[in-house]
């Protein structure tokens, strides 16, 4: 047995589920309202016996781990190890993390309770020092209970405060530097990395503590205002996100998340009730910051300083939201403001601005059109220039196309001339064309054809009978890969009867989410009426897909070749053929 099996052997799933949605029982299943959606009518189902849950308002299920997953906004190790220890589990035993490569299980949980201890430390000192208390209860103006919530506290300046503390609990000096809590004095011996400074810890998606931000309290000119943890075996600057514990129940709320550039706008942000606020290590978002954020939301609004940096971090962010499949709006605060300057002047005004943000690339041009003389021959050159290089980076060419439009009205120039500047793209910055139409990843698909997809696939599965729908179909009018592997299945052995469970092994999980959607919706539907509902869907897979295509022809014949413009416009006929042959 493997640690997953061990840890679904202890846990029941709806005991798991259950923390997060209000289950009632259904027959041999559970059933309640979708976390994800805003439904009234329950059509989220946990079937125990499959080990599974499926909600049918968004098309998303999977097991125990994907929703814990989803709910708490973490990559599968992080959720392996919460829930094993929710189950008691020793995942030391599994030899997960001690095969030389890193700290073992055992060590790193000497790693956080390390820093666990540091920073009931810091919070303990904070209470000490009247210089810090002033800083943060007055002219931060947080509050008690924010001060305990975001564990803030205070560094001693003796030097090695904090290291004697700690041995005196029986940590080693190697394990205080692995954490990140010690840098070498002068002398060649141990001091502590953090003296004299507001100590804002830095916590995991789990709430457990991986380093901390201090920032100086005293007035020196010659030192950093702020410091980080290192990079250590449980912090990483360039994925964590700080603050996301705390709001990302917030986050799936609301529907977007807003990342600032500071922990202390963060902090006053979620003081004045606006909770779906986090932040990044200053500017440099990552692609494994998106990641994160997009089990959580794909809506992503940053809230960064307008100034040259801001621009430069904003500009490097498309490519890398467009990689990840997010959209990026910028939200903008009048007269330079940062965000905890703005709360402390009008909480309400910052609530207004949150919900008017702009999208990306209509905000640079916006701002690029006031930085630059656009009634000049060089500011429309520095213009195009500048904003062609972020329009190359859309892999859209339609998208492509609408700015390209924009930016001729704007500098009073024929599109031709910027298609071709546009086409030239320096050898540094390969031109960005749009792929060829293929299947993507589960989760990517729209929702209405994901679902139409999913249950169609239940029906001719399970119901040998139906399966004369799916003679005229492709594979590549699936986009759903796992619906693609039944699909293909389906046609290699179309007697299949769902006994020899071999042919299914490669998506059993995915096997299994079907057969609850055939129980719950179909299973007990007369014979006529599965047959009708497996025509109806079958119809309505083909027009979503030749209505697709046809999107994607659109946008080739933009710029295609006379003898290209016609095999475009043949497939074109080739697909209204198809939809009315589907439809006769």
């Amino acid at each position: 047995m493997d640690a997953k099996e061990d840890i679904r052997a202890k846990l029941a799933i709806e005991d798991v589920i259950g923390e997060y949605v209000q289950l009632k029982r259904a027959g041999r299943n559970w059933k309640g309202l979708s976390p994800f959606t805003a439904e009234r009518s329950p059509s989220f189902v946990v079937s125990p016996d499959k080990q599974i849950w499926h909600d049918f308002s968004s098309g998303r299920g999977g097991d125990m781990f994907g929703f814990v997953m989803e709910m708490e906004g973490l990559d599968f190790r992080q959720t392996l190890e919460l829930l094993a220890r929710r189950a008691g589990v020793d995942l030391e035993q599994y030899k997960q993390m001690g095969s030389g490569r890193g700290p073992s299980a055992h060590s790193k949980e000497r790693l956080y309770s390390a820093l666990e201890l540091a920073a009931k430390f810091y919070q303990a000192h904070l209470t000490k020092n009247q210089s810090a208390l002033e800083y943060v209860l007055g002219k931060r103006a947080f509050t008690k209970q924010t001060v305990l919530t975001w564990q803030l506290g205070y560094s001693p300046n003796n030097g090695t405060a904090l290291v004697d503390f700690l041995r005196s609990k029986g940590y080693k000096d190697a394990e205080l530097k692995l954490a990140g809590l010690t840098s070498q004095n002068y002398r060649g011996g141990l001091q502590d990395m953090f003296r004299g400074r507001l100590q804002i810890p830095l916590c995991d998606a789990t709430g457990r503590v991986v380093g901390f931000t201090a920032r100086l309290l005293a007035d020196d000119p010659k030192a950093p205002k702020y410091i980080n943890t290192p990079s250590t075996p449980l912090y990483d600057k360039s994925r964590h996100v700080y603050g996301l514990h705390l709001a990302k129940e917030a986050i799936r709320k609301q529907g977007f998340v807003i990342m600032a550039e500071g922990n202390l706008d963060v902090i006053s942000s979620h003081q004045a009730g606006v909770s779906q606020v986090v932040a990044t290590a200053g500017t440099a978002l990552t692609e494994d910051h998106l990641k994160t954020l997009k089990r959580l939301t794909g809506d992503i609004r940053l809230c960064f300083d307008a100034d040259k940096a801001g621009l430069a971090a904003t500009e490097r962010a498309i490519p890398i939201a467009h990689k990840v499949g997010v959209t990026l709006q910028i939200i903008t605060i009048p007269s330079g403001k940062d965000p905890d300057e703005l709360i402390k002047q009008d909480v309400d005004l910052w609530r207004e601005i949150i919900g008017r943000p702009h999208y990306v690339v209509d905000w640079l041009i916006d701002r690029y059109q006031q930085l630059l003389p656009l009634e000049t021959a060089v500011g429309k050159r520095e213009f195009s220039d500048t904003v062609l290089r972020v329009v190359r980076q859309l892999p859209d060419a339609v998208e492509q196309d609408h700015y390209l439009a924009q930016v001729a009205r704007l500098l009073g120039v024929n599109k031709e001339a910027l298609r071709t500047k546009l086409n030239q793209a320096p050898t540094t910055t390969p031109t960005v064309r749009r792929a060829a139409h293929r299947p993507v990843d589960y989760g990517q698909t729209a929702p209405e054809k994901q679902r139409i997809e999913e249950h169609l696939m239940a029906l001719t599965l399970f119901l040998p009978k139906t399966r004369q729908v799916l003679y005229g179909l492709q594979k590549t009018m699936f986009d759903d890969l796992r619906a693609r592997e039944v699909f293909e299945l389906l046609q290699a052995q179309p007697d299949y009867d769902g006994q020899d469970l071999e042919p299914v092994q490669k998506f059993a999980e995915y096997g299994k989410i079907l057969g609850l959607v055939f129980e719950t919706l179909y299973q007990d539907l007369d014979s006529i009426e599965q047959t009708n509902e497996a025509t109806r869907l079958q119809t309505k897979l083909v027009g979503l897909y030749v209505r697709n295509q046809k999107q994607v022809l659109v946008a080739e014949l933009q710029d295609a070749e006379p003898q290209k413009t016609e095999e475009l416009l043949a497939r074109a006929r080739e697909l209204d053929a198809l939809l009315r042959n589907n439809q006769a």
